[in-house]
């Protein structure tokens, strides 16, 4: 299935490869598990891309009895590149051929609780976004006539504004509204915030996961909400990779290079871990053996990577932290984790 906001296309192939069906359907899951079932066809599985509608769809149909499998972006993209007209029919065309030939990485279906944290913390994220824009737009309007806000904390920034407006009618009416603007979001911001450390109190892996130095609330529910379920990982160390905080590596005959981070992954994990080890190298004053390590690669390839590569080491101490039920150890043994 190739799936849009308003309709979707459907192929349906048999063992062979032959097309059987294909069709146009509303992106609704009843409507598509209709349209399915109406073909009187058995169905060994349905393959759709991971996307903004892909997990409602999913539970949609798996409700209906079909075997559902969400496909890696990434890996689609390569193989529909390869054909040389692009439209939502071939789309589909490619995609069940991939999943016919097994040919595909399946995506992890988030449960509802994580989905809902998740989302959470997306509307967080983008209040503190607006928050910032306005900051960041209002010194902007203000330096435009020589007026210079400077550091100030949040709280006492429209005190400051106001002072530099003071005698200027012009000034004084546009700075109303957006300092007014600005302290709504604020309280939105604020209000949500109040929400994550709800979640956070009878969440017993998140409070443990918070005595490790830099992860705070919002690090430790972004860590389990983009995890869901450890048990998916068999090994700690992978943790890092599926977040993009691991090179790239590109080896063909006798060239071997390796890159920068891959990025891939959840990007709101990414920037949490790396955050986390920001404040683990720059601000926590309880020394660890963590801490150690992540200054000695600063030393050696500068403050920038040794972020990264703490970030990459958090990421397997939290997910090993949480199958084990252990908390964080500040010996050096945590290196060994």
């Amino acid at each position: 299935m190739d799936v849009s906001l308003e309709t979707s296309s459907i192929c349906i192939v048999d063992a062979q490869g032959a097309i059987q069906r294909e069709f146009k359907v509303e992106s609704e899951p009843e409507a598509m598990a209709a349209a399915l079932m109406g073909t009187g066809l058995p169905f060994s599985r349905v393959g759709l891309e991971a996307g903004p509608l892909s997990q409602w769809l999913h539970a949609g149909l798996a409700k209906a009895g079909l075997s559902v499998v969400l496909l890696e972006t990434r890996q689609l993209r390569a193989t529909t590149k390869a054909m040389p007209v692009k439209t939502d029919r071939n789309d589909a065309r490619a995609m069940a051929q991939v999943v016919r030939t097994g040919w595909y990485k399946a995506v992890h279906v988030k449960s509802e609780l994580s989905q809902a944290l998740r989302a959470l913390l997306s509307g967080r994220k983008l209040l503190v976004a607006k928050l910032r824009d306005l900051d960041n737009g209002i010194r902007g309007l203000l330096r435009g006539f020589g007026l210079k806000v400077g550091q100030v904390s949040e709280a006492a920034f429209p005190g400051r504004v106001r002072e530099l407006a003071e005698g200027q009618a012009g000034l004084e009416a546009l700075m109303g509204p957006l300092l007014q603007a600005r302290d709504a979001v604020r309280t939105e911001r604020e209000r949500l915030h109040r929400l994550v450390l709800a979640a956070l109190r009878d969440d017993d892996v998140c409070r443990r996961l918070m005595t490790v130095p830099g992860v705070g609330p919002v690090t430790a529910l972004t860590f389990c909400s983009a995890v869901d379920d450890p048990t998916r990982f068999s090994r700690s160390r992978a943790v890092g990779a599926h977040f993009g905080l691991t090179p790239r590596r590109y080896q063909s005959g006798e060239t071997d290079r390796v890159g920068h981070i891959s990025k891939q992954g959840d990007s709101l994990a990414r920037q949490a871990l790396y955050e986390a080890a920001n404040v683990l190298l720059t601000r926590t004053g309880k020394w660890s053996a963590l801490k150690a390590w992540g200054l000695a690669v600063a030393r050696r390839t500068g403050m920038r990577r040794a972020k990264v590569a703490v970030a990459r080491k958090l990421a397997v101490v939290l997910h090993r932290m949480w199958r084990d039920g252990t908390e964080f150890c500040w010996s050096r043994e945590v290196i060994a984790a």
